[in-house]
This record gives C-alpha cells, structure tokens and sequence, in this order.
C-alpha cells in the first residue's frame, strides 16, 4: 500500500497481489490504475458497468495514462484493453456501458466511438443491444463556421447472454407518468375489427381464432391493462417494413391476423434528451448527467445489484448507485479525484433518486 499526499490529505493507492473478495470491496471508491484493479476482481461478479472513459486528446484528467496516445489505434486498443476486462467480469445477467466522445483531427471526424463499437463485438464475446444517444440540450459553443455544433454522445450498451436484466417500465417512467391517458372503454371499441374479419379472405378456422383474440384484448381495454390496441389482417392491411420478414409478418402470415398492443406508456427510445451537467464547484473537467446514468441503472440493474465505473472520475455513476440503492464500486487513478468522489458519495443521505419532470 502506498500513501500519496493530496491537497494536505493522504490518499491510499493500493495495489493487489491477489483475486480480491469482491464483498471487501464493495461501496469504496479504489486508488487505482483500472486495468491492474480490475485484472484481480473476480470473473462474473458484476451486475453492471457504466463508465466514460478519458476522451481521446481531449482534456488532461492528470495522472498521464489512457487519453493521452499518440494515435488513435493506439486509444482504441488501450480502450479494448479495460472492456474486454469488463466482459470477464460481468455476469451473464449483466450489461457494459460505455459512453466516448468524439474528436475532429486535422478536420476530420474521427469516429473513434463507433470503431471502438465494432471492434468491441468483433471476438463474439458481447453484443451490442443499443447505441442510446444523449442529445445535449446545452452543447458547447464553437466558433467554427463551416460545421454544425456538435451536441450528442452515444452510450453503447453490450450484455453477455440473451438473458441481461432490462427493465423496460423502470427506464423513464417518469414520462409514463405524464404520457399516461384515461383507459377507453367505450362499448363499440374493436367492433370495426370483427366486420373486417368476416369480409377477410381469412379462412374459417383463421377467422374464429381471430375473433376470439380480439375478444380477448377488447377485455384487456375495458379492465385497464392497456390503452388500446391495433389489428393487421393478412390480405386487408398492408405489411409492415415494405413486406420484410420480421415477428409482425411473420404472425400474419402465419395465423392471418397480428395485434398490436398500446400501453400508454410513453414511447422508450433510444435518445435521451439532458443538459450538460454544471460543473461549477466541481473540479472535474468532465462529468456526465447524473440523470442519464440514473435511468441506465434503473434499466439495467435491480436492487442490491453491484454498479461497477472502472473511470470513476467525480463518481457520478457510484451517486447514482447509491440513490438507487445498488451497491457500487468505484476505480480511480487521480486521487484528487478520488477525494471529489467520496465527497460527493457520502453526500448521498436519503437514497432517493433525482428526477427530471
């Protein structure tokens, strides 16, 4: 263990010989190179990864290390380096997410966070589920004239298995909350779909199960499951996607007849509207929303589960961890920015989560 004097404090830098017992760990922000760390914590015994990594040329975090190569390949690899650790130590129910930024080098777009996305998925170990794009609603003016301001980010989000925890009704569901619309239970709901099967070229057997799943759904209105609901007959709507296979066509085709159920709930996309968080007082020259992340823990993770940030930075992911009750763990190679993210953690009092009405 080595002590590094901080500002007239001591901050611990501590270096592992061993796999390390991931329960004495938990809930601590480490003084660490994120590679050496994260090569001792055991495999599968994460529940979620969401970092942002130093962006390429961008900044000087301090500390020298990733950021700071001389070529892009040379970032995208040391990037590739930490990620394929993560995959190791994620559980198969688990996700990674990585947020990059891009750079303009000699005028030209570098696209440094999709060639990381693809070589990311290029060993089969991970797949990509969603590129969730952060449209800033506060971008950073430039003077630059001959190219529009850049305002958006993506968040790549990859899982081991098909079995990742999502959490679709938990991400966002305070635009549920607004979107919601009074239940319609009129009696003449769906009765323009039983007239259109009987003048179908759906045959007799096709015809009886499709009144009998309209029925069903129609009830589903009336008891308030969903809001409402649409139905496509094969031979009378026309087929979605320009007629492309696909579980929609696929269910006309196949039965005669699909229906489409409407919640109510606001539409999840993958876009994200946030400003650029305020970092006055903050020393860190780079923090992301802390309500973004919030909403990716939410979606991604269940109470109690272990939130892993390998670029631990101001510690916004290990706060957000915390307000939802997840454990965290936090890897930082700057103490100083250790100091900033232990303060910022144990300002977390009451657990409870920051909302964006």
């Amino acid at each position: 263990m080595e002590n590094l004097q901080v500002g007239g404090n001591l901050a611990r830098r501590i270096y592992y010989d061993d796999t390390l017992n991931i329960d004495k760990i938990l809930n601590k922000v480490h003084c660490s190179n994120a590679l050496s760390f994260l090569k001792r914590v055991p495999d599968n015994s994460i529940d979620l990864i969401i970092t942002s990594p130093p962006y390429y040329q961008q900044r000087d975090y301090g500390c020298g290390g990733i950021g700071n190569e001389t070529t892009e390949e040379e970032y995208i690899n040391n990037i590739l380096s930490i990620f394929n650790e993560c995959s190791r130590v994620i559980k198969r129910t688990g996700a990674i997410v990585f947020n990059l930024g891009d750079k303009y080098l000699n005028g030209n777009l570098s696209l440094i966070p999709y060639r990381f996305a693809i070589k990311a998925i290029e060993n089969k170990k991970v797949f990509l589920i969603n590129q969730i794009t952060w449209a800033k609603t506060n971008p950073t003016p430039r003077q630059e004239n001959r190219k529009l301001i850049q305002s958006t980010e993506p968040f790549f989000v990859f899982a081991k298995t098909k079995d990742y925890c999502f959490k679709l009704n938990d991400y966002l569901s305070h635009l549920d909350r607004k979107n919601k619309k009074l239940t319609i239970t009129s009696s003449k709901i769906g009765q323009k779909y039983f007239d259109t099967i009987n003048q179908s070229s759906l045959t007799m057997k096709e015809k009886e199960n499709a009144r009998h799943e309209l029925k069903k759904v129609i009830e589903e209105v009336h008891l308030g499951k969903i809001e409402s609901f649409r139905m496509k007959i094969r031979g009378v709507h026309k087929e979605a996607y320009g007629g492309m296979d696909g579980g929609r066509n696929n269910q006309i085709r196949r039965n005669g007849f699909t229906i489409i159920k409407i919640t109510g709930n606001a539409m999840k996309k993958d876009l994200i509207e946030s400003p650029v968080e305020i970092t006055k007082g903050n020393k860190h020259t780079a923090v992301y929303p802390l309500y973004i992340i919030q909403e990716l823990v939410k979606l991604l993770s269940n109470y109690s589960d272990i939130v892993l940030d390998p670029f631990c930075g101001s510690g916004t992911t290990c706060v957000a961890a915390k307000n939802l009750r997840r454990n965290y763990l936090g890897i930082e190679i700057n103490p100083e920015y250790v100091a900033l993210s232990e303060k910022r953690i144990n300002e977390v009092s009451n657990c409870e989560e920051t909302f964006y009405e």
